[in-house]
């Protein structure tokens, strides 16, 4: 996220927060898509997961991988590697977590959506 947060734990939340509503806006897109193109539920959930994550979790992921896959041999492009990142020292959390939220937005706005499932 290119969002100024935080930094530690409050970052990691506050971007976990964002990711929740991103996931939920995600499923409810694709639930109006699927039902105007007659899709099955699992696509609906299914491509609002892939893409909630996508958005949420996308450029943090980018900078985890892109860490651990270059080698940073020198220390001047160690240093503008990690000056590229909000918070290097707690950027696996803000993935983790705002991944996790975005999969729980999804699966809270599909709960919204389908009360008449769980009453059964």
């Amino acid at each position: 996220m290119n969002l100024p947060l935080h930094f530690g734990w409050p970052g990691v939340l506050e971007a976990a927060l964002i990711a929740l509503a991103i996931g939920a806006v995600f499923y409810l897109l694709f639930h109006r898509l699927g039902t105007k193109w007659r899709w099955p539920q699992g696509h609906a959930l299914g491509w609002s997961c892939v893409a909630a994550i996508a958005v949420a979790a996308g450029i943090d992921a980018w900078h985890l991988f892109y860490m651990g896959v270059v080698k940073l041999e020198s220390p001047v492009y160690a240093r503008i590697a990690l000056q590229k990142i909000h918070d290097p020292d707690f950027l696996a959390a803000r993935v983790f977590m705002s991944s996790l939220a975005a999969l729980c937005g999804v699966a809270l706005a599909w709960l919204g959506l389908h009360r008449e499932l769980l009453a059964d």
